[in-house]
């Protein structure tokens, strides 16, 4: 047998192909194409029978013209000067009476990726752009998007663009939903196809003709038009009524999101919409497909921040079942949280408790926290199950009980008695990091209730030695210095101990430090401590943990039917931006985090600060100024636009921050003192094209993530990511500065 890819091989091959009596034979012939196509597949190299396969191309065979032209794409990027030769007999057959091997050749032509086809591919898909056969028609005009594709930064012919509108009007409706998105790709920098009055109304009378995929298409593309009138707008919707009752889901949710969005002003009409669609969705909740199932969920989870407890009555559909997948199974858990009530709490608990004690830790882990959030508003039937789940002595599951506990008697000061009648004999359970610091927390805030607590720390401090994490030393510091203001004589020798250790052995610095400064804090004097440690120990009101309030409906209307629910608004606008190069604030800077205070003031006088992206620029305007009026008004009257964190160690020099903004052109509108809790700052950015760049920032506690909120109006997407990956720039500086 010959080897497969080998010369014998290839010579068996083409003796075949150009054997007389085999291409006499319609079946021979075609096997012999296929054999060939075969060896392609494998990986085997068959670009030496080039000429034999495009006379095999030539054959009125049409399922042969298929297998030929699969051979042809592949091979031509390799052979641009062989591929003419299939480019003249595809050339022939866009003229052939069978309308079949007319779309098939068009649709091979088009797919030849060679220089300098582009010139011969004009004349026969304008020719096809007119057939009098639907099924041309609809190759056509997709080779009309590959074409201009090929052109690269080419001119776009307006004749081409205008003869894909008019075919907006096509009878065919496959032809039409390939108009839409061929226009869509054509007109891409322009900012794709336009939907005005006409076209928008077509649109909706053609809905009916067009299959399940075409109507979903239709429909996102109408959230492009915005009726002129109410009287238009009930219209829209009337003729769209039917969309919502559609068995597809994507058509369900492209209609749903539609009426979301021109019903903007309508909030009835909304809320309306949120309870018709309320079916569909727990249908998609229990699909067999688990993508589907997932993103429904996800779905669900944006509905309920906007309307809490929408789902309550079908809160059983979300109870897991042991087949799913584990992803599914943690969203669903998250549902629950809530759609607890006064009804079907007990319910709910009862489900919840059964996946604690689940094989896989983190669904048992993940049911844990989920019944610590229910327990801010059940408090009491929470800790008794959690209390319960202690005596189970599994390691992960004591671990996440005691960080639920911690978060718990952080927000619900009133639970705090009976949780630290249960951390007693838990500290053996507990080995990971997470686990460590909620007990050593729990122990050092509230030890002076749990008798055991002060040899609970003690047990840690003998085996610090052999801690592998810095943070649950600088933990075990913090909760021993408070729990010596409140019981001294049991901790002054372990708290000495671990000083001495910290502070002379200890190789982590930012251990050592911690203990350097706790050591001179004690030297000030009892009170200066409790000044500096014994602040409230909770506050409910700053929201960090407790529940939002309900979201208005119009902040996430546009990000309906999208990914941004599957994985989250400030990841999602992260993935879909292409991630900008790093602007050069300077020509001499390549390290901005190297630069001190002096040497950003000095850069300041250099004119209009220019950043420069991988694609496009972006050039703010200097000392254009916003009142704190002007600001707010337009802060209000606008949606957020990006959010991110950034890295932030140390305190916040509010004076080296303004000046490093005012390198970029960014005005200080206003801005926290330093050392405020929370430290938040407001700034104002204008471009030389019109462009509005609100932002906020916002630091919670020290240590904490900077978070960062931008605004935009009247600039576009490359210009907000040039101006928030220079923002990113300038921040990241700042704060190396401040560590």
């Amino acid at each position: 047998m010959p080897y497969l890819g080998g010369e014998e091989a290839l010579r068996e091959l083409r003796r075949a192909l150009a054997n007389p009596h085999v291409q006499a034979d319609r079946l021979r012939y075609r096997a012999a194409v296929l054999r060939v196509i075969r060896h392609m597949a494998q990986g085997a190299d068959v670009s030496g029978l080039f000429p034999e396969m495009v006379k095999a191309g030539a054959a009125p065979d049409a399922v042969q013209k298929k297998l030929v032209s699969l051979y042809v794409r592949a091979q031509a990027p390799r052979q641009p000067q062989l591929a003419l030769l299939a480019v003249n007999s595809l050339r022939k057959d866009c003229a052939h009476p069978s309308p079949a091997v007319r779309g098939l050749a068009l649709r091979s032509m088009c797919g030849l990726r060679m220089p300098g086809i582009q010139e011969y591919l004009q004349q026969p898909l304008l020719s096809a752009l007119r057939d009098k056969a639907s099924y041309v028609r609809r190759a056509a005009v997709l080779g009309c998007a590959k074409m201009v594709k090929l052109q690269g930064d080419a001119e776009v012919d307006g004749a081409l663009v205008n003869e894909l509108y008019s075919l907006l009007r096509d009878q065919d409706p496959i032809v039409v939903v390939n108009c839409l998105r061929a226009l869509e790709e054509i007109l891409k920098k322009e900012g794709g196809v336009v939907i005005n009055k006409p076209i928008a109304h077509h649109l909706l009378n053609r809905m009916p003709d067009l299959d399940q995929w075409g109507q979903s298409e239709v429909l996102t593309f109408l959230l492009r038009y915005r009726p002129r009138s109410e009287e238009e707008l009930f219209d829209i919707l009337n003729l769209l009524d039917g969309c919502l009752k559609s068995s597809s889901p994507s058509v369900v949710m492209a209609a749903t999101k539609l009426f979301l969005v021109l019903a903007r002003e309508y909030p009835h009409v909304q809320a309306d919409v949120l309870v018709r669609v309320k079916g569909p969705l727990l249908s998609a909740c229990t699909s067999e497909s688990r993508e589907l199932c997932f993103t429904a969920l996800c779905h669900v989870r944006q509905i309920l921040g906007s309307l809490p407890g929408h789902f309550s009555s079908h809160y059983k559909k979300f109870f897991c079942s042991y087949s799913e997948p584990h992803y599914i199974k943690c969203q669903k858990m998250e549902v629950l949280c809530e759609l607890v009530n006064d009804e079907n709490v007990q319910q709910v608990l009862e489900e919840l408790k059964g996946y604690c004690t689940d094989v896989s830790v983190e669904l048992a882990q993940g049911a844990i926290f989920a019944i610590g959030n229910i327990a801010r508003t059940y408090t009491e039937q929470c800790v008794g199950i959690l209390t319960e789940l202690l005596g189970l002595q599994q390691e992960h599951v004591t671990s996440a009980v005691v960080q639920a506990f911690r978060d718990l008697v952080w927000l619900c000061p009133q639970c705090t008695d009976a949780v630290c009648r249960a951390l007693p004999s838990c500290e053996d359970a507990v080995q990971d990091s997470e686990g460590k610091q909620a007990l050593i927390w729990l122990l050092g805030t509230h030890g002076e209730k749990v008798p055991n607590a002060p040899y609970v720390l003690e047990d840690f401090v003998e085996n610090v030695k052999s801690e592998t994490f810095p943070a649950v030393k600088m933990e075990l510091l913090t909760a021993l210095v408070r729990l010596f203001l409140s019981r001294p004589a049991e901790c002054q020798d372990t708290l000495g101990r671990l000083l001495y250790y910290c502070i002379e052995e200890e190789m982590d610095m930012a251990v050592r430090d911690r203990g350097l400064f706790y050591y001179r804090l004690l030297q000030s004097g009892v009170d200066e401590v409790k000044r500096v440690l014994c602040s409230p120990k909770s506050d409910p009101s700053l929201g960090l943990l407790g529940g939002q309030t309900a979201r208005p409906v119009n902040t996430w209307a546009s990000e309906f039917n999208t990914l941004a629910p599957v994985y989250g608004r400030e990841r999602w606008a992260l993935l879909s931006a292409r991630p900008p190069a790093e602007p050069s604030l300077a020509p001499s800077c390549t390290d901005a985090g190297s630069r001190d205070t002096e040497s950003l003031i000095s850069e300041g006088n250099k004119g209009v600060l220019q950043v420069h992206p991988e694609v496009g620029s972006l050039t703010l305007v200097p000392d254009a100024r916003l009142t704190a009026e002007q600001f707010e008004k337009a802060w209000l009257s606008l949606d957020t636009s990006c959010r991110l964190s950034l890295p932030w160690g140390g305190t916040v020099q509010p004076d080296t921050v303004q000046t490093a903004l005012h390198v970029l052109h960014i005005q200080t509108v206003a801005m926290s003192r330093a050392g405020a809790r929370p430290w938040k700052a407001y700034l104002s950015a204008r471009d030389d094209a019109g462009g509005l760049f609100l932002t906020e920032l916002l630091l919670e506690a020290a240590g904490a993530e900077l978070q960062v909120s931008v605004k935009q109006r009247e600039a576009g997407p490359e210009a907000l990511r040039t101006f928030v990956s220079a923002l990113r720039t300038v921040m990241g500086a700042v704060a190396g500065l401040g560590s």
